[in-house]
């Protein structure tokens, strides 16, 4: 265990608090959402964090390429259905998000049987960004007009165009791989 792995257990033990505070009333007020807002980034800055140090420390190991993409699906995934719950999105983009996730993710399961490690990669963090963005303007709440809905909707669709083009990009590029690897 190090300092990037444990990073990353931490996002996955906070976004339980995450979703309690999410329950409380305060927080569906404009400035308990701000304070949400700021939370939910505090949670997400620690993907960008354990993966600059595991990096820059040649601390990546088989365990952070496993975990860090489970903990940004539990934060994303966990929110997504808060937001859905609370009428903020419709169902059918979360569906998109998580069933992407699940394909992806059980493609990595497949390619690790046969040897294959698949880590993360830039493109799955494009996504990311741009879901996190989404996100935050459509967690917060304002008692004026300030289009942080139409925002947030507008970077979801961009993420789920992403997710749907990039994941079809992975499927091809490492489908093609471990065809290849079978035919050896």
């Amino acid at each position: 265990m190090n300092l990037p792995n444990s990073l990353t257990l931490l996002r996955i033990l906070l976004v339980p608090f995450f979703v309690l505070f999410f329950s409380f009333p305060y927080f569906r007020t404009p400035e308990g959402s701000i304070l949400l807002v700021l939370f939910f980034l505090a949670i997400s800055l620690t993907d960008l964090v354990d993966g600059y140090l595991a990096r820059k420390r040649s601390q990546v190991t088989l365990l952070g390429k496993f975990l860090d993409p489970v903990a940004d699906k539990v934060l994303v995934i966990s929110v997504l259905d808060l937001l859905v719950e609370e009428g903020r999105i419709p169902s059918w983009m979360a569906i998109i998000i998580i069933s992407r996730d699940f394909i992806v993710t059980g493609f990595r399961l497949i390619a690790s049987h046969e040897g294959i490690v698949i880590s993360a990669e830039s493109f799955g963090k494009y996504k990311m960004v741009f879901q996190i963005i989404s996100i935050c303007f459509l967690i917060l709440i304002a008692e004026a007009q300030f289009y942080f809905y139409e925002i947030g909707i507008t970077f979801l669709i961009v993420s789920i165009f992403l997710s749907l083009y990039f994941a079809g990009q992975y499927l091809i590029k490492y489908g093609v791989r471990m065809e290849l690897i079978k035919a050896q």
